[in-house]
């Protein structure tokens, strides 16, 4: 029988891994008037199931291994959270910026990933570096989907910037390290769960960003 070495902590990872890719299958097959941000969406929640993937089987299976398999396991779940770093980046830009601006916010994007990505696999792999790429990532996104709710009223885009916030609260249990139950509820499981919940919020806003009549963008909405 296979045991787990920290059930609780790979376990919420798993149901994380099956909700992001649950939400990314459910965007695929939805008729978009918005394709460009339904891709980024689709590269967000993918990246993030790959990562919950990932991390889930590092702790589920390698917590304490000095095997090779769990660097690999966790190399590839920080450059999978570096690359939903871009996929905000780039969902924002497009919502909030104009065609130019928006084009150097990616470039600039792509170079962090770029960048970060090699400090991944030959300097540290220290969670630290995630922090760095998903911190201003997420702050642009939260600020482009408030500016989006000011715009356009909508319960959904309210949600999103819900989540996101949601998202700030649970990296500061996580960080905090703040513990309900020592095995079953500590704080990366406690993140997971809060994480679990804003991630269904961001994906309300998500299904309805790709589907509003008129598309979401600032520059559609001076243009009209």
């Amino acid at each position: 029988m296979i045991e787990l070495t920290n059930p609780a902590v790979s376990l919420t990872d798993f149901a994380l891994a099956i909700e992001c890719a649950v939400f990314t299958l459910l965007l695929v097959r939805r008729p978009a008037s918005d394709p460009l941000l339904r891709g980024w969406f689709v590269t967000f929640f993918a990246s993030i199931a790959a990562a919950s993937l990932l991390g889930g089987t590092m702790h589920g299976f390698f917590e304490y291994s000095a095997s090779p398999v769990r660097t690999i396991l966790w190399t590839g779940t920080l450059l999978a959270i570096l690359l939903t770093s871009f996929a905000a980046w780039s969902i924002a830009a497009i919502l909030q910026l104009d065609a130019r601006a928006s084009l150097w916010a990616r470039c600039f994007a792509a170079a962090q990933l770029v960048v970060l990505s090699l400090v991944v696999l030959f300097v540290t792999r220290e969670f630290l570096v995630a922090i760095v790429a998903y911190l201003p990532a997420t702050i642009f996104l939260v600020t482009s989907l408030s500016l989006a709710y000011r715009r356009r009223r909508s319960p959904s885009l309210a949600w999103g910037v819900a989540g996101l916030v949601l998202v700030f609260v649970g990296a500061a249990v996580q960080q905090l390290g703040v513990t309900v139950h020592p095995v079953y509820l500590d704080h990366n499981t406690m993140y997971h769960v809060i994480q679990g919940i804003a991630l269904w919020m961001i994906y309300r806003a998500a299904q309805w960003i790709v589907t509003a009549q008129p598309i979401v963008w600032r520059t559609h909405d001076i243009q009209t």
